[in-house]
């Protein structure tokens, strides 16, 4: 695909890894449709890919919520008449263990809300964007493209029961769809990256940063730029289809 004057949307683009997504494909040229849950928090991502000349447009939306979602993509069709692309990328975190006991007493559970809240942005929103992407992208005949965002934490991770369950979820959904979606010229990808130097990385404590950053093999964290490259790769190469590609650095969970 080449992106110069394709029509790519965005989630999660307020900061992060979906802020390094929006300015590197706007240095391809592609036009963006920025969604976050708070337009405001994106203005400065959406100043920096303007001045790169291209159209950029903002949007709010909830992916948790199909009403928000259905909208958001009817909205995109409609204001830039295509859509080449969709990356689903908004993502939180509610970590805690499941149980956490100590002599066998029990001090707290996982809530259903804590669990609850986690797949229905990060699984179950990632399955209502490609749902609605794939649903346009085939109503316009368009070769397309879709990417998820998987994690390094679908191997399971500690303390990230409903984590690791939706990302795990995220890479058989793009496994699945890639395969469905074929016979329409539609490819599905998905990213799983390991630990990433973004917001809540940088608020942690510099010790357990430390830590963190001992285990990985080259020897550092990555950068938002190295996922936002694996991106433009994944769209530019027609030929890469129905799989996850893991930047972590060489780490295992």
């Amino acid at each position: 695909m080449n992106l110069r004057d394709k029509t790519v949307v965005i989630t999660g683009a307020a900061r992060g890894l979906g802020a390094a997504m929006a300015k590197a494909l706007a240095a391809k040229g592609a036009r963006l449709a920025l969604v976050d849950l708070d337009t405001d928090a994106m203005e400065a991502v959406d100043a920096e890919c303007t001045a790169a000349g291209v159209t950029v447009r903002r949007y709010a939306a909830n992916v948790g919520k199909e009403s928000d979602v259905v909208a958001l993509y009817d909205a995109v069709v409609a204001d830039f008449g295509a859509l080449d692309a969709s990356i689903a990328n908004a993502g939180i975190l509610r970590d805690g263990l499941l149980v956490k006991a100590k002599e066998g007493v029990i001090e707290e559970r996982m809530s259903l809300a804590q669990w609850q809240a986690v797949i229905d942005v990060n699984l179950t929103g990632v399955f209502l964007c490609g749902r609605e992407a794939a649903a346009r992208m085939i109503e316009l005949r368009t070769r397309g493209a879709i990417i998820n965002i998987s994690s390094i934490s679908r191997h399971g991770n500690f303390g990230q029961s409903n984590y690791s369950a939706a990302k795990a979820g995220v890479a058989a959904l793009t496994v699945v769809w890639a395969k469905e979606l074929a016979r329409h010229g539609i490819r599905v990808n998905a990213i799983a990256p390991g630990f990433v130097r973004t917001d809540i990385l940088k608020s942690m404590k510099p010790e357990v940063l430390a830590k963190m950053t001992a285990a990985i093999p080259v020897g550092r964290l990555g950068e938002p730029e190295e996922i936002a490259q694996t991106v433009t790769y994944i769209l530019e190469n027609d030929y890469v289809d129905g799989r996850v590609i893991e930047v972590d650095g060489g780490q295992r969970l």
